[in-house]
């Protein structure tokens, strides 16, 4: 009976230390996926209509106050062992003077570089590349915990 019982904590634990070496997938940030970002029609849809249709982003373009930016990235956590950033992507936003999108540009992370997933414009790019540089390439430097005590 005894030998049974030892079995089946053996196995118990086994169990548990296999189900610990799966990887936990976890998304940080909003994107809005790209059935959303179609309904966005560049030259006619205004500021006022993004809520509505896609969400508030995360951030808005601080720099110029003349675009919006989404910011999403997704981390594996594996075991013990140290989160790691599978995917990275900014969706950035642009408008002209009368408040109407001009710009719609989604960019990800690709060995270390910026890459630009997608563009639908009507004049030229992005101009704050610079600011959609530095937001995809700081994301990896903090945690959550690193901001709660």
């Amino acid at each position: 009976m005894a030998a049974i019982r030892q079995m089946l904590i053996l196995a118990f634990v086994a169990v548990l230390g296999l189900a610990a070496c799966a990887p936990i997938y976890r998304n940080h940030g909003f994107v809005p996926p790209e059935i959303d970002l179609s309904q966005v029609v560049v030259g006619q849809t205004t500021m006022d209509d993004l809520p509505e249709l896609i969400g508030r982003p995360s951030a808005q373009g601080l720099l110029t106050g003349s675009g919006w930016y989404y910011v999403g990235s997704r981390w594996r956590h594996y075991g013990a062992s140290k989160p790691q950033e599978v995917e990275r992507q900014v969706v950035a936003i642009s408008f002209d003077q009368n408040g109407r999108v001009s710009n719609v540009e989604r960019f990800g992370l690709e060995r270390g570089r910026v890459v630009t997933l997608s563009r639908r414009v009507t004049e030229g790019s992005v101009t704050e590349i610079s600011l959609i540089g530095q937001l995809l390439g700081n994301l990896g430097n903090f945690q959550a915990g690193d901001l709660i005590d």
